[in-house]
């Protein structure tokens, strides 16, 4: 176990299932929850601590009340935020959740300066966008969950397509998290061959449908929520290799400076997360129509960039 602390911003689904994971395992010492809901932080606090008894984790689960107690942090992971609803894209959660992350922003940066911040609110990108741009924070500390979790529903459909085989399957997935994503298709392989030496291009498009419509699909099962032990199992590997130093890829949201020519722009590309967040960006050297395809994400993201701009920094 890391003698480290992680702070989680929101208790929900994504929150409660990060934490009681976090908490089972024995990865860190320390989890501090927080939300607006102080009777929910403390519910799941109790909750989970208890069943860490049932273990042999020692780490201690404690609810924060107040701002003050919410400290030396060493990764805080944001989930707050509204949910998706049936039939309402990510871009409508954007001005409602960018005043939360505003608000949740300023309450920790003062008494977790050292901290490495991990968003998952959506819509990501704009999130993650908001994070930096309302806070001090460099920006290889600032990063958001986004291609690894589409790059395990990818890895999913892959497999369901070949009847769930016991294969290697490692894909990969940049751009914006939402409809505009772009899976990558030669960059995926199934036991270390290319996804079309195995698979027909009718169901590789189908797969590319699938993975981009993976979270729309559980929203509409649902009906009142969205997806959270995907997600959270995403977060789990990236604060381990924070915390472990190991320098593993992984494909997160993080703001670009000159890769794929592009700056001062989130979206999601491979990166190399270890003890600093984000170390380094590891830039692919992708085909024609997929940097057409990652500039349509570029523009959708900067849509919402333009936005938050015109109707909440312009206006400070």
């Amino acid at each position: 176990m890391n003698n480290k602390t992680i702070g989680i911003i929101g208790v929900g689904n994504v929150g409660a299932t990060l934490a009681f994971t976090l908490a089972t395992n024995n990865i860190c010492s320390n989890i501090l929850l927080k939300d607006i809901r102080n009777n929910i932080s403390q519910a799941m606090a109790l909750d989970i601590s208890q069943a860490v008894q049932g273990t042999s984790s020692n780490t201690k689960v404690t609810a924060c009340l107040n701002n003050e107690d919410f400290k030396e942090c060493d990764i805080i992971v944001i989930t707050a935020g509204i949910a998706r609803k049936p039939n309402m894209s990510r871009d409508d959660l954007l001005l409602t959740n960018a005043k939360i992350v505003i608000s949740v922003m300023n309450e920790i940066s003062k008494n977790n300066p050292n901290a490495i911040i991990i968003i998952i609110s959506n819509p990501l990108d704009a999130m993650v966008y908001t994070a930096l741009k309302s806070s001090n924070y460099p920006a290889n500390k600032v990063l958001g969950m986004a291609g690894t979790l589409d790059s395990a529903r990818m890895s999913y459909f892959i497999a369901e397509k070949l009847g769930f085989p016991n294969v290697n399957i490692k894909t990969s997935v940049i751009g914006g998290h939402g409809d505009s994503m772009v899976p990558l298709v030669d960059f995926s392989t199934i036991d270390g061959k290319k996804l079309n030496e195995i698979l027909s291009s009718e169901d590789i498009v189908d797969i590319i449908d699938k993975t981009k419509n993976g979270g729309g699909q559980i929203v509409k099962l649902l009906e009142t929520g969205s997806a959270y032990y995907a997600p959270a199992y995403s977060t789990i590997g990236m604060i381990e290799a924070i915390l472990n130093d190991t320098k593993e890829c992984f494909a997160c949201a993080t703001l670009l400076n000159g890769e794929y020519g592009h700056k001062n722009i989130v979206s999601g590309v491979d990166v190399l997360l270890g003890k600093n967040g984000v170390e380094k960006i590891v830039e692919l050297d992708i085909s024609n129509f997929e940097k057409e395809q990652f500039q349509k994400s570029i523009n959708n993201v900067q849509e919402l960039v333009d936005v938050l701009e015109e109707k909440i920094f312009n206006k400070k």
